[in-house]
């Protein structure tokens, strides 16, 4: 018998507009300036960066740092505090209720579920309490100066496969199923992949990205 370890199995998925109905980037900046109103004053700016990405003006790591400047002056426990009473309002009434009771399903059968978004860590990973995964990868930050600075790489595209590899080092793994709102690296490699729109799931075609 082969002394090999068996590939872990895992379940690959997106939280915004996938696993979350909603954008959490931009529903968490609505939470925060219902808490601190002056942070409002960042509104305008974000739509800037939007706007920049959207025309391939911006790198998406500096989006990340800037889009999020929102969050100047909040230390991490803060930020964390709001983030853990933001998820308790949503979780899980805004929550796709088919990938949920599936998720749930799926780890019964022991394969692992691990979420890879954009999402910045600090306040992503307060979610992750109320419905635990076994593994997880967002945009890393850390605060410098009264700002967040991102570590790295934003966690998209090919810096998702990057994260995951890592995460699974030790045991390889095997994306059999893979969930997101669009068309990304993770979706190419599973042996199941749906994209997710409106809350309904589509499988998705790696034969035609057109």
């Amino acid at each position: 018998m082969s002394e090999e370890k068996e590939k872990t199995k895992v379940l690959v998925f997106d939280l915004n507009q996938t696993f979350y109905n909603k954008s959490s980037k931009d529903e968490f900046f609505k939470f925060v300036v219902g808490k601190k109103p002056k942070q409002a004053k960042y509104y305008f700016q974000m739509l800037y960066y939007k706007a920049l990405l959207k025309l391939h003006q911006i790198r998406k790591t500096e989006f990340k740092e800037n889009f999020f400047n929102y969050l100047d002056d909040l230390p991490p426990k803060q930020v964390e505090a709001y983030a853990k009473e933001f998820w308790d309002e949503e979780y899980p009434d805004n929550f796709n209720k088919q990938l949920l009771n599936h998720f749930k399903e799926m780890r019964k059968q022991g394969v692992k579920l691990f979420c890879a978004t954009g999402g910045l860590e600090l306040y992503v990973k307060p979610l992750f309490k109320l419905f635990p995964i076994d593994g997880f990868a967002g945009t890393r930050v850390q605060y410098e100066d009264n700002t967040y600075k991102v570590i790295g790489k934003a966690c998209k595209d090919e810096e998702k496969l990057c994260r995951m590899d890592e995460f699974y080092k030790d045991t390889g793994y095997t994306v059999v199923e893979a969930y997101s709102d669009s068309k990304e690296d993770i979706l190419d490699i599973a042996e199941k992949a749906y994209l997710v729109k409106d809350e309904e799931l589509k499988p998705y075609e790696k034969n035609n990205k057109s």
